[in-house]
């Protein structure tokens, strides 16, 4: 009897160390095939939130939106507003131009947000948007200028958030832009509109040659998701067919951000991910803002098996956890996120 017993035992701690070793091999495939989720971040308005090297250096953000350039258009002179990190009419913030390099070099890019909800900015003509473009070219992109606000590094794109003004000639900024493209660096164009739709910002949008648009899903309770998962689900349905590359989601990184729309990373990952991944277009989530990302933004991102309870670290722990029914109903592994989860 005692024999038996010895031989059962090396038996099932044979076959566990087996299960063990095959839970291991399903790390590594999994850690290949399962797709990234990308996240960006506005990052600008609060002299609390670090540098902009900081922000790229966590890797935690794929793209990175600077804002704002906050006045422009209608004969008005270009100013932008970095809130406390520099004063860019003494030339102040050139000394980023070191730091948009350094975050390009990481594998981020780096984008300038034009506009914003507090901004004097209008297009009154076909010819008003072409000289924004050529200022924006000359300033920020592969032009050539006497003084680049943020200094000779050239920024990846340009990020449309239009929150006042009219509507009109925003297509044509678009498609002057565009043509910048053909000279050489590709310029990235995205947009920020509100999740009602249509966006005043639509006959931009429709002109199909934005490369990212990432919805504002926050402080519009018609479509956020303080509404509710099916209003939610109902607004991204509609957003998803945009003409447009790529579809990002727009969310607050914190509950104090907005006044409706914050989702928990809990209720992001378990109920709203995987939802929004039916969608090829689907791209990501955009953060507002780097100030108020307190580990969000690391949060979202999924565990590759879902919520488990029970986990073990080594190959070593999992071949002595015991297996099948008279063991608390344990059948087998799963790989969550670099470690053997039993089941």
């Amino acid at each position: 009897m005692f024999l038996s017993s010895l031989i059962l035992a090396r038996m099932a701690f044979q076959f566990a160390t087996a299960l063990a070793l095959l839970c291991l091999s399903l790390i590594a495939v999994s850690s290949v095939s399962r797709r990234t989720l990308e996240v960006g971040v506005y990052w600008g308005q609060s002299g609390n939130e670090g540098s902009l090297l900081d922000a790229c250096a966590t890797g935690n953000y794929r793209i990175v939106n600077i804002a704002f350039l906050n006045s422009f258009g209608s004969g008005r002179t270009p100013e932008i507003n970095l809130a406390g990190h520099c004063n860019p009419s003494t030339g102040g913030c050139a000394k980023l131009g070191e730091e948009i390099r350094s975050c390009q070099a990481l594998g981020v890019k780096v984008l300038l947000s034009i506009g914003g909800g507090a901004g004097r900015y209008t297009l009154n003509s076909t010819d008003d948007a072409m000289s924004v473009a050529v200022y924006l070219w000359n300033n920020f992109l592969g032009g050539e200028s006497s003084f680049r606000p943020l200094g000779d590094a050239v920024l990846d794109g340009v990020d449309f958030v239009i929150e006042s003004g009219s509507s009109e000639h925003w297509d044509t900024l678009a498609k002057g832009l565009e043509k910048y493209s053909e000279l050489g660096k590709k310029i990235y164009l995205s947009a920020a509109p509100q999740c009602p739709f249509p966006d005043p910002l639509q006959p931009a949008l429709n002109t199909g040659l934005f490369d990212y648009v990432w919805v504002q899903f926050y402080n519009n309770p018609s479509c956020d998701y303080s509404g509710g998962h099916e209003t939610f689900l109902a607004g991204w349905n509609i957003w998803k067919d945009i003409n447009a590359s790529i579809v990002f989601v727009g969310l607050p990184a914190a509950p104090e951000v907005a006044v409706t729309g914050y989702i928990s990373p809990d209720v992001f990952r378990t109920r709203v991910l995987p939802e929004l991944e039916r969608s090829s277009k689907f791209g990501g989530v955009m953060l507002w803002s780097r100030a108020f990302d307190r580990g969000y933004s690391s949060a979202i991102n999924p565990e590759v098996c879902g919520s488990v309870e029970t986990r073990s670290a080594s190959a070593n722990d999992v071949a002595m956890l015991p297996m099948g029914n008279n063991y608390g109903g344990a059948r087998g592994f799963k790989s969550c996120r670099g470690t053997c989860v039993i089941v």
